[in-house]
């Protein structure tokens, strides 16, 4: 019998006809921490909105600890905590307020909304803090009062998206403190970032999407050999110049390797190439000729020269 708490099943999300998530399926086990990796735009928020019940996909579903998100939405809230990329606060309330109104939000009530207050600012270890404006604070605070709010009623599964983005070093350890804590308690955890070293000790594992599809899954350390080996170097030509092909060539043959290097039409506004290669390190020492500056990435619809050493 499997033991996944959060089983993904095709789910399919589209926008005026761009498929923000594109069959996507994978599951997290109980009191594991998947990280879901993906640059803006790539379908992170769209696919946790659904898991929170806050949107509906057009095809495919998802099962929070057995229930549906589609046909079960009231079970699944009662058992998941959602923390978004951006939580807002209230004018003028205080932390123990803030953490209180989402108490209710959840249905607790009397004496028994009073020690969850209690035990997540303890928990938290924001005591000091509790009756200070919630906007008062910094946003390593902020982010910790956030995580309080999504785990106040005590919920199994935890989807968090970015909740790392824009914190200081030492508010990132004490956050991924947090997180094994919570992990270590048996919760299962969903949590989003663009950038995958940031996981690397927070995660049991991670998926990455692109373009609304899962690419890849597996450990960050297998995420991080798979990468390696596929390295991309662009570079951005003032002016088009055909010396750019046996510059690249001679770079290749003067670390004693044989090249393949293949020429497109380069714009004549905005010149571009590229060269790909197999070992990551060998493009560290690459010196661009005077007009010529390096770039990440590469825009699509511009040609490309691609060689391969």
């Amino acid at each position: 019998m499997s033991d996944a708490m959060l089983e993904l099943d095709g789910l399919v999300r589209h926008f005026d006809g761009v498929r923000a998530v594109d069959d996507v399926s994978f599951s997290v086990e109980r009191g594991k921490v998947l990280g879901f990796i993906g640059h803006n735009g790539a379908g992170k928020t769209t696919t946790m909105r659904i898991l929170a019940t806050l949107d509906t996909p057009q095809r495919g579903d998802a099962r929070i600890g057995g229930y549906s998100v589609v046909d079960a939405p009231e079970q699944v809230r009662r058992i998941t905590g959602f923390m978004p990329d951006y939580a807002g606060v209230y004018a003028n309330t205080t932390v123990t307020e803030y953490l209180d109104f989402f108490a209710r939000a959840h249905d607790l009530r009397g004496e028994t909304r009073r020690r969850a207050v209690d035990t997540i600012i303890e928990f938290m270890g924001i005591g000091e803090l509790r009756d200070r404006d919630v906007e008062s604070l910094s946003k390593g605070l902020k982010q910790r009062v956030a995580l309080g709010r999504a785990i106040v009623h005590d919920p199994e599964v935890l989807i968090l998206d970015e909740p790392a983005a824009n914190l200081d070093p030492r508010a990132r350890i004490e956050f991924r403190t947090l997180i094994r804590e919570l992990a270590g308690d048996g919760k299962t955890i969903l949590l989003s970032s663009h950038i995958l070293t940031e996981l690397a000790e927070m995660c049991d594992a991670v998926a990455v999407i692109e373009r609304g599809r899962i690419l890849a899954t597996g450990t960050v350390q297998e995420i991080l050999r798979g990468v390696r080996q596929r390295r991309v170097l662009s570079v951005r030509l003032a002016a088009a110049d055909e010396r750019i092909e046996r510059f690249l060539l001679e770079q290749c043959v003067s670390s004693g390797q044989k090249a393949q290097i293949g020429v497109g039409g380069l714009d004549s506004v905005d010149h571009q190439i590229g060269l790909v290669d197999s070992e990551p390190d060998r493009f560290d020492h690459v010196l661009l000729p005077q007009g010529f500056q390096r770039r990440e990435g590469a825009d699509d619809g511009l040609a490309e020269v691609f060689g391969r050493c």
